[in-house]
């Protein structure tokens, strides 16, 4: 009798973990002298593999690129067909492969080791071919596949993952590699808005609401509602930040008095109120409005009124 759906996907992902737990006892003197060798290269790292190993090569590829290790996909079949070629004296090349004894890996082990390259291998076979040729050797055996015949590349893909992204963090960890570093590789990104984008960024393009505080009531809500920002500064005649006074102000006024034909902006401005540099992350900006639960904060420089960056601006930066 077939198992249920969600009863097979259950085992998938119980076979899976297992295996990505498994890895535990594979993190040994091979491993530490894996991540030294890459980290000691003075050229890139070159992984290669063929079938499924090979999809996988090209994900740690791109992983260790975005975390500041230099490195070269290259397909185990085209590098027996010319590609070899981008195998420089200083790299490192990593071979991944399930069996080790793949006809490609076979042809293309030597072919490596002449070239006077550290070999690594990362090989689900500790009798393999390849695990007894590379320099070191990454064990990735898994006890069993998810797929039900033990046939598809599943849990031995995974670990491969696995494998290489412990691979990337290390690197990363002994190259002092910072969030900063990170936004220098995903400058379009959300991530990496997160690290570069600045206040100045955000908020040059919003209209710059202003009264002095000798402004009538009509004065202040024709500013807040022309400049549609729920918001507007009190300035002195210096451009420097008095208060400021938002659309709630206004309404929390109107429910309190009855007699308004009198009322001034410094009647109703809050005084001292929250402001932010343009030079401070976007980020940092976003942690402002969320501790004092608030939708603006006044951009000023040396008390010197600039504008108003609106948690909008955030979102639409995807910063949210």
């Amino acid at each position: 009798m077939k198992q249920s759906i969600s009863q097979t996907a259950l085992n998938t992902i119980a076979l899976e973990a297992q295996s990505v737990a498994g890895l535990a006892a594979f993190i040994d003197d091979d491993f530490e002298k894996a991540v030294n060798a890459v980290h000691g290269s003075k050229g890139r790292l070159v992984i290669s593999g063929i079938g499924k190993s090979a999809i996988v090569a090209q994900k740690i590829v791109a992983t260790l690129n975005s975390t500041g290790t230099p490195s070269l996909f290259m397909h185990a079949a085209d590098a027996i067909h010319g590609d070899l070629g981008m195998i420089q004296q200083d790299d490192v090349v990593l071979l991944i492969s399930k069996s080790g004894e793949s006809p490609e890996i076979k042809v293309l082990v030597p072919l490596v080791k002449n070239f006077g390259n550290i070999l690594i291998g990362m090989v689900g076979n500790t009798a393999s071919f390849l695990a007894r040729e590379s320099d070191i050797m990454l064990n990735t055996t898994v006890s069993k596949e998810a797929c039900p015949n033990n046939l598809a590349p599943t849990s031995s893909t995974t670990a491969q993952m696995v494998m290489g992204d412990a691979l990337a963090v290390c690197l990363m960890e002994l190259n002092g590699f910072s969030g900063h570093d990170f936004a220098k590789y995903h400058p379009g990104g959300n991530l990496g808005k997160r690290m570069y984008l600045r206040v100045a960024d955000l908020f040059a393009g919003n209209p710059v609401p202003k009264v002095l505080p000798g402004a009538s009531l009509k004065e202040v809500i024709v500013e807040i509602t022309e400049k549609r920002l729920g918001v507007t500064a009190v300035t002195d005649e210096n451009n420097q930040v008095a208060g400021i006074i938002t659309d709630g102000d206004l309404r929390r006024m109107l429910e309190k008095s009855s007699d308004i034909s009198h009322i001034k902006a410094s009647d109703i401005l809050s005084p001292a109120p929250h402001t932010i540099a343009p030079d401070v992350l976007a980020v940092d900006a976003l942690n402002e409005l969320r501790s004092y639960d608030i939708s603006q904060l006044i951009v000023a420089e040396n008390g010197n009124y600039l504008g108003i960056l609106h948690i909008h601006d955030l979102v639409r930066e995807g910063i949210i």
